[in-house]
């Protein structure tokens, strides 16, 4: 079943983790694998079945394109369309981190 993306929707983790990871560079599947958790600190571990799955969905919305396969290694990066999205889901995140530290009397 394939994901529906959204800018004005929040992005599922995943999605979010594979547009971050591809923000700074290109990078194959396994590779972006490795990166989600590193930035994740391993509290995100994407599996093949859902990174591919979703790299379909992202192809098709626009957001990532592929730029290289190289005995069956596909690299992708994003699309501005695909940064836009990334930096609105994080200027989003952000405005939530702020609004969550007004809560330190918890």
């Amino acid at each position: 079943m394939a994901e529906q993306i959204s800018p004005q929707h929040p992005l599922t983790p995943a999605v979010f983790h594979i547009l971050l990871a591809l923000a700074d560079e290109s990078l194959h599947g396994y590779a972006i694998m490795q990166k989600v958790e590193q930035i994740s600190q391993a509290t995100v571990k994407l599996g093949p079945g859902t990174l591919y799955g979703a790299f379909s969905t992202l192809e098709s919305e626009k957001l990532i394109v592929k730029v290289e396969e190289v005995e069956r290694r596909k690299s992708y990066t994003l699309t501005e369309k695909g940064k836009s999205l990334l930096k609105e889901h994080l200027r989003r995140l952000q405005i939530l981190v702020e609004n969550g530290s007004i809560t330190k009397n918890w």
